[in-house]
Parts: structure tokens; C-alpha cells; sequence
């Protein structure tokens, strides 16, 4: 049917909006990243959520080891090594020495944790199974801040040799609060060992437990 051209135009006009209409409401909504900051992106998506460890211990200064003999170990075995190592350490100190380890007690492990030069703890960690743990005191006479552990060391080849270690603590109380938690960790770690049958049942953590020497003062 022949229209005028003016309504031609008008009926082309209303088809060609209707099609722009249909493809504007057809259109895909583009990425909402693309509008995003660069720094924006960056931050979600490298940001860590972790929070650091913290430890908790008592700052020491770790004297070192040295190797020690027998099998029983009575008060008072513990006072030749730890004046062994006392002397080595005395021979380089200006007035005090500073706290070079961080000493954590726990109840199957004692951690040693090495400190950096702003006095925080590093990766590197010594690692002591209270299990071979054969005693420990804080009571020594050179020195009443020095506390001392004797641990049995297993080498390469399954032979082992019994090491004396010492720190010297900031005061006596804190050496002997060392002493106590050692005990306290020897003890939950014999029960836990009996009760995995590790231990013969008829054996009382005060039978095992009389190696370890804790001074109250």
C-alpha cells in the first residue's frame, strides 16, 4: 500500500528506535573490575589476612651445652657444666648480657626460640621432647638466675650422649618459675605417656619425676 513519504519516514523512525531500544535493554552490563582503581584491585587482591604469631615465653640469654656423664642425676650434678659455660660466656661480656632466645615450656616440647637484633623471634628453633628431658634445676651457686636442663641427645647414628644446657634468666624468681614449668610439662607428659602405654601402669609420675630438682628457696 502506498504511503506518503512523510509517513514512510515516521514509520522507519518508530521501527528503528523500537530495535535500539531492543538492543539496549538486550546489552550484557560490562565487568564492574573494569571500573575499579588500579590500587583498589591490587589491595583486595594481595592483601594477607593472617595475623603474626605471637610466643609466649620468658626472654633468656642461652649460656650453651656442653656434654655431660652418668645416669643419675642428683642436686648438684648440673653445678660444673653450668660453671663451665658461665666461664666461657664471662670471658666476652662487657656488663650484661642481652637476651638472645626466647625459652617456651610446653607440655610434650620445650621450644628455644632464636631472637633477631631487635629482639624478636626468628624461624630458627630449637626443638627439646620433654620425654628425654633427664633433669633440670634452678639452684646453682655461681649464679641464682642460671636455669639448667640435662637432655639426652640421640645422634646419627642411634647413639646418644647426655648434653647440659643453661640460660641465665633476668632474675631468681624467673629461674625458678622455668623449674616449675618444666615439672609441670614433665608431668602432663608422663601421664599422657602412660596412658598411651608407654609407661608401666604401676608407675607414679613422683617415681619418675625424683630426677628433677626444683629449689623454692
Amino acid at each position: 500500500m502506498w504511503q506518503p513519504a512523510t509517513e514512510r519516514l515516521q514509520h522507519f523512525q518508530t521501527m528503528l528506535k523500537t530495535k535500539l531500544n531492543v538492543l539496549t535493554l538486550r546489552k550484557e552490563p560490562l565487568p564492574t573490575v573494569i571500573f575499579h582503581e588500579p590500587e583498589a584491585i591490587e589491595l583486595c587482591t594481595t592483601t594477607p589476612l593472617m595475623k603474626t604469631r605471637t610466643h609466649t615465653g620468658c626472654k633468656v640469654t642461652y649460656l650453651g651445652k656442653v656434654s655431660t656423664t652418668g645416669m643419675q642425676f642428683l642436686s648438684g650434678c648440673t653445678e660444673k657444666p653450668v660453671i663451665e659455660l658461665w666461664k666461657k660466656h664471662t670471658l666476652a661480656r662487657e656488663d650484661i648480657f642481652p637476651a638472645n632466645t626466647l625459652l617456651e615450656i610446653r607440655p610434650f616440647q620445650v621450644w628455644l626460640h632464636h631472637l633477631d637484633l631487635k629482639g624478636e623471634a626468628t624461624v630458627h628453633m630449637d626443638t627439646f621432647q620433654v620425654a628425654r628431658i633427664a633433669y633440670c634445676t634452678a639452684d646453682h651457686n655461681v649464679s641464682p638466675n642460671i636455669f639448667a636442663w640435662v637432655y639426652r641427645e640421640i645422634n646419627d647414628d642411634l647413639s646418644y650422649q647426655m648434653d647440659c644446657h643453661a640460660v641465665e634468666c633476668e632474675s631468681k624468681l624467673e629461674a625458678k618459675k622455668l623449674a616449675h614449668a618444666m615439672m609441670e610439662a614433665f608431668k602432663k607428659t608422663f601421664h599422657s605417656m602412660k596412658s598411651d602405654g608407654r609407661i608401666h601402669r604401676n608407675s607414679s609420675s613422683e617415681e619418675v619425676s625424683h630426677e628433677f630438682e626444683s629449689d623454692d628457696g
